[in-house]
């Protein structure tokens, strides 16, 4: 099976502001104009390997021609440029083009979006699917049955109902006018539990940098490519008498593939294409149970990891101004995010990691961490932190049913206390992690939308906690019994690095 790369990872706080501000020079150390220089010809210096860049600028038209001269100049092609927030997706072989183009007049940052050459066009995911079997799926639909009004196989949604997303439906499914995109590896729009659902018009291929609307390059590359599908099914499969129910049933679904075909890595282009894609299509909310590769943590005392959180950033704020909300998932690696230091061992990804021991003040997980994104922790049947989470005491914004196989276990048919939904070619199976608890919040996110339709982004964040069931830290994390706590969680009932605002209701959404 291709290695999945999605909600795998992602951590990181995002301390005080994080000095990312709403402008678009936001970085400390950003130079926003560089005295101009004449870049050398990179005639005799294109022997390097084909990287892709992202050239940061402002918005001024003047301003943008000047630099995209100076990116011929210095042997690079301008692959797409976004005007509207700065961003310039480049395409080049000359080894100095980065140090060349950073010294223009008007170039805020710039810098490659990945360490290995370009190929022709994620998700390390918390273990492998595991499909329902013809045996179980006839065991949960006989369970299943026993509830009127229930979908076949939702007797093992637990997490349906440790939400209140089971009675929520009855009341206010959710509206068709609102659309969440699903910004990940894909989604099979045939799945009969999400065909009704789904919003081929609000769909794209944003791999490389330029959105592909033509039919059908939103789905998956390979049956391999489930995480997308499977977060869409969270978030809006149909109660249609088929399968599973999503949270929002009633809503929108589009997807928008940002996993390259090779490798499923999410590089910086493809997400800066996909948010801006969402936000000029009238999605309201976007989930994002993924990080920016090929750095788990992008620090901004390096030029070419800056320039990755300055393009992805304009992209997720210009979302925002048009009034989307961006839902994130927190990361699989248990880490805390408010510490003093992280150890990353993952990075580059994209050809041979290194250790390294980061300052969660000075490197940032993309895009959880940028401002104004909703950062989403796990939690299990029990209500407890999924022994895997990533938590951190102002950094989590909200929590949700992840999953956690190994310590929290449901009594449903199949005992299995995973997120069970939609995979492509019609299937179903059962994932935890991260990745799995922002859908849910997108989905509860997407029911306060069609119960305020007015609401913008910053509003439904508002509500989203607001509407919470808080949850206190637990006296003791000692998950596996020996004596020493997995996690320490800090804050009190209404705030803390486990929980932040609390679990999630979707029935307190829709009343």
């Amino acid at each position: 099976m291709a290695q999945l790369r999605s909600r795998r990872r992602l951590a990181l706080a995002v301390p005080v502001a994080l000095s990312l501000t709403a402008s678009l020079g936001f970085l400390p150390g950003v130079a926003s104009a560089a005295p101009l220089t004449s870049a050398p010809s990179a005639s005799a210096t294109e022997d390097g390997p084909n990287l892709a860049y992202v050239v940061n600028t402002t918005t001024a038209k003047r301003t943008i021609a000047a630099v995209e001269k100076a990116i011929a100049k210095a042997g690079g092609t301008v692959v797409i440029t976004y005007d509207k927030i700065g961003v310039i997706v480049v395409h080049s072989a000359n080894p100095e083009f980065g140090a060349q183009i950073r010294a223009v007049r008007g170039v805020q940052s710039a810098g490659a979006t990945r360490t290995t050459p370009l190929v022709a066009a994620g998700t390390t995911d918390e273990g492998a699917a595991d499909y329902l079997t013809a045996e179980e799926a006839a065991k949960v639909k006989a369970a299943s049955a026993d509830v009127p009004g229930s979908e076949p196989l939702e007797a093992d949604q637990w997490d349906l109902r440790a939400i209140g997303a089971d009675k929520a439906a009855k009341i206010n499914p959710g509206s068709s006018k609102v659309t969440v995109a699903v910004i990940d590896t894909g989604v099979d729009d045939t799945h009969p539990d999400l065909a009704p659902n789904f919003s081929a018009s609000q769909s794209a291929n944003c791999v490389g940098g330029v959105a592909d609307t033509s039919e059908g390059a939103w789905r998956p590359y390979t049956a391999d490519d489930y995480h997308g599908t499977h977060v869409a099914g969270e978030i809006a499969a149909a109660r249609n008498g088929i399968g599973v129910a999503g949270v929002a049933p009633g809503v929108k679904v589009s997807g928008i593939k940002v996993s390259d075909p090779d490798n499923g890595l999410f590089y910086p282009e493809n997400v800066v294409c996909a948010f801006v894609f969402a936000a000029d299509k009238g999605v309201e909310i976007t989930n994002n149970s993924y990080y920016v590769d090929p750095w788990l943590y992008n620090c901004v005392d390096d030029p070419d990891q800056k320039a990755i959180v300055d393009a992805v950033n304009r992209a997720q704020l210009y979302a925002q101004k048009k009034g989307l909300l961006n839902v994130a998932s927190a990361g699989n690696s248990n880490h805390d995010l408010a510490s003093d230091a992280i150890v990353d061992t993952t990075s580059p990804d994209d050809s041979t990691p290194v250790e390294r021991t980061i300052d969660p003040s000075e490197c940032f997980d993309v895009p959880t961490q940028l401002p104004g994104v909703v950062t989403v922790s796990a939690t299990g049947v029990q209500n407890l932190k999924s022994y895997y989470s990533t938590y951190g005491k102002g950094v989590i914004d909200v929590a949700a049913p992840g999953g956690d196989r190994r310590y929290q276990l449901p009594d449903t048919p199949s005992k299995d206390g995973r997120i069970l939904s939609t995979m492509p070619n019609g299937q179903y199976a059962f994932l935890q992690g991260t990745s799995m608890a922002s859908p849910h919040v997108a989905g509860v996110a997407a029911l306060l939308k069609s119960t305020h339709p007015r609401a913008d982004g910053t509003e439904l964040q508002r509500l989203l906690k607001a509407q919470a069931d808080k949850q206190a830290c637990p006296e003791s994390y000692d998950q596996d019994g020996d004596g020493k706590q997995d996690a320490v969680c800090e804050g009190g009932p209404k705030a803390n690095g486990f929980y932040g605002a609390g679990i999630v209701n979707a029935l307190k959404a829709v009343k």
